[in-house]
């Protein structure tokens, strides 16, 4: 996987909600839960894990949407409404990035997937992991070791 020059600019369908990404992702997944189906209107969302000093809004004024905390926190372009990020309750490590928002999101290609529970049977990925939920607290580090090894 080649990784993007950083820093990393992207922007909602309508630009008015700009980001930027400085740091490199801790790794990259595919969710499958019922949420993510419903949020992205497709068979599972893309994510990125960026480290939280890594990650700025550079430009817009985010609004929360689909599940308003305490485990999920869903920020949206206030205009167009596109998901482009999501903060976990509780984890203050790393904030999940919709990499579609940049201009090539093909550095983004799943790592791992998660709540594969939930997968829809044609649904497919070249990720190497698949977790039935997410991979535990214990898990992350060897996964996020791995996954910097790719590059």
């Amino acid at each position: 996987m080649k990784r993007p020059a950083l820093p990393l600019k992207g922007s909602c369908r309508c630009g008015e909600l700009q980001i930027e990404i400085s740091q490199p992702a801790l790794m990259t997944a595919a969710c499958h839960c019922r949420g993510c189906q419903r949020m992205s209107a497709s068979a599972f969302s893309l994510t990125a894990m960026i480290p939280a000093a890594g990650f700025k809004v550079v430009a817009g004024d985010p609004v929360e949407g689909g599940i308003h905390g305490p485990q999920l926190d869903h920020y949206f372009c206030p205009n167009c409404k596109s998901w482009v990020f999501t903060v976990i309750g509780g984890v203050k490590e790393f904030i999940n990035v919709r990499p579609t928002m940049f201009d090539d999101p093909a550095w983004a290609y799943p790592f791992i997937e998660t709540m594969t529970r939930d997968k829809l049977d044609w649904a497919t990925t070249p990720a190497k992991y698949r977790f039935e939920e997410f991979p535990t607290m214990e898990e992350l580090p060897r996964l996020i070791e791995e996954f910097a090894q790719t590059a």
